[in-house]
């Protein structure tokens, strides 16, 4: 798939989802199965994997899921930093991130995430749960979304530098700059939902026609 390098448009827009309708439907689909299938070691192997993506790349933070998937349930902030050199841009700050969430998740749930998540009846209270709780680290509010989003759930917009992009060349958004505010977040949310509704796309497979557009691919 070519990355184009164009502003989008519209009429760009429209064409890539009819083109890729059915990959970004059938990776929608993968995410709902990890929800009906995976057990919790599952669900936070996925919640280390946007730890990771955070200021990196999804394919870097695939890499390093690679590099430490043995280590998630037991291993050393240490044994997690060597494990990732080379892998990650910042493998000291993240192994640090993966110890102490666990720690926390461990005495909150018991790494029960599933039960967890299950818990919360409004769907931002469920987000502003990993988004705000300052146990758990490197997550914020679009890599919340993102966690949720790859666990199955729908309705959240990951607002990454690709999607904030495509939100200004189209006009809905002044500036691509990410929003530092939960308000600001919610604020730019809504302008998606918006556009998704005006350009007859759906919310969730917007999201991944625009990723798409940027970068000329399909991950998660």
């Amino acid at each position: 798939m070519r990355r184009d390098r164009e502003p989008v448009t519209v009429e760009k827009i429209r064409a890539a989802y009819h083109a890729r309708r059915r990959e970004v439907r059938a990776r929608l689909a993968e995410f709902g199965e990890v929800w009906r299938g995976a057990a919790d070691e599952r669900l936070w192997e996925e919640m280390v994997y946007c730890i990771f993506t955070a200021g990196a790349s999804a394919r870097m933070g695939l890499g390093s899921i690679e590099a430490v998937r043995h280590l998630l349930a037991r291993g050393t902030q240490n044994e997690l930093a060597a494990a990732l050199q080379r892998k990650h841009r910042y493998p000291n700050s993240r192994s640090g991130y993966i110890v102490a969430t666990r720690e926390f998740l461990e005495s909150d749930c018991g790494m029960r995430l599933r039960e967890r998540l299950e818990g919360f009846a409004d769907p931002w209270e469920r987000r502003d749960w990993l988004a705000r709780e300052r146990r758990i680290k490197g997550l914020g509010y679009k890599e919340s979304s993102h966690f949720l989003r790859n666990v199955g759930y729908r309705g959240y917009a990951i607002l990454d530098k690709h999607i904030l992009r495509c939100l200004a060349e189209v006009g809905r958004i002044n500036s691509p700059r990410p929003p530092s505010t939960r308000e600001r977040y919610l604020a730019t949310e809504e302008s998606l939902r918006g556009f998704a509704r005006d350009v007859g796309v759906d919310f969730d497979e917007l999201d991944l026609v625009l990723w798409s557009l940027k970068t000329g691919e399909i991950l998660k």
